[in-house]
């Protein structure tokens, strides 16, 4: 199963090696679907993804709670463990494309983005506007 969408990141993105040496970033995404509650907000569903590899490495300054981003997350499964209040499962998959989307949350110690250089991969493979007032988007 695959899953391409928008959503927020819910805390900063963690950094991990492996013992094999690999590099993946761990985050939290928030994805809001349906309508507005009483609350006035839409309900959010959570899922754990894993970026692997180099992609990682580049972008983890930039991975940063609130940040928006486009994804395409792979081998979305659902996985159970023991929680505090016993079993409980959760939504994981590893992401295969990942696009920034609007203005960074910053920390002091982050640069702009625009002073790095994105492997070509992060780069939309179409001139594509996620602008909601896009007139040219037929729904």
């Amino acid at each position: 199963m695959q899953l391409i969408g928008f959503a927020r990141l819910g805390k900063d993105a963690e950094l991990k090696t492996l013992t094999d040496g690999k590099v993946v970033a761990n985050m939290a995404l928030a994805y809001n679907y349906g309508k507005k509650g009483p609350d006035g907000k839409k309900p959010t569903q959570w899922i754990d993804a894993s970026l692997w590899g180099k992609l990682a490495e580049v972008l983890i300054t930039y991975l940063l709670k609130g940040q928006g981003v486009v994804v395409t997350i792979d081998d979305i499964r659902i996985e159970t463990f023991n929680g505090k209040s016993g079993p409980s499962s959760k939504l994981v998959g590893n992401i295969s494309a990942l696009e920034l989307v609007g203005n960074a949350p910053m920390h002091n110690n982050t640069a702009p983005i625009a002073a790095i250089a994105l492997p070509a991969r992060v780069a939309p493979a179409a001139d594509v506007s996620f602008s909601r007032h896009n007139d040219d988007v037929p729904f």
